[in-house]
């Protein structure tokens, strides 16, 4: 039989900055800190981030080896780092695209989008990017169809590219 070889954790602050794989973060799969990667995908202090530098080091003769990971957060851009003993059960947050074609935009920055089923949904804003922003504004007044490219990662979503449609003649 399967036992838990682990309590789980509480809500409050633990010892670690990063995030125990069972801490109860949505729509993430575990990862052992010594098996992830650079380019990877990591939970750091409960944002989604891309790894973009790691190393590890043995803490000693006797000493588990620690991983220590600079990411940057996929939503806004910063930079977070974390360490965690190799053996850690991570985070890892699953990240997924969609391209949805944008229909209309209102007064509050709130934009309608089309999904592939026909459905309009009005939840998401312009991105915090301001000159992505002014790029779907200044397509949109023109007339142009295009698609607004959504990252969806840990319950969030924002858009983070536009595609115009080619057209076929």
């Amino acid at each position: 039989a399967h036992q838990a070889t682990h309590a789980h954790p509480r809500m409050s602050d633990s010892d670690g900055d990063y995030n125990d794989g069972d801490s109860g973060a949505a729509n993430c799969t575990p990862i052992d800190a010594g098996s992830a990667r650079k380019g990877q995908f990591l939970m750091i202090k409960g944002r989604p981030c891309k790894i973009v530098d790691m190393s590890k080091a043995k803490v000693g003769k006797h000493g588990a080896a620690k991983c220590q990971f600079t990411g940057i957060d996929i939503f806004t851009g910063k930079k977070l780092e974390c360490s965690a003993p190799a053996s850690a059960n991570l985070g890892q947050p699953i990240v997924e695209r969609v391209e949805l074609q944008l229909v209309d935009i209102d007064d509050g920055g709130f934009v309608s989008l089309m999904t592939p089923g026909g459905e309009i949904r009005s939840d998401l804003t312009l991105p915090s990017d301001e000159a992505l922003a002014t790029k779907i504004r200044e397509l949109f007044d023109e007339g142009t169809d295009f698609y607004c490219t959504i990252l969806k990662a840990t319950g969030e979503e924002q858009i983070i590219d536009v595609k115009t449609m080619s057209t076929v003649t």
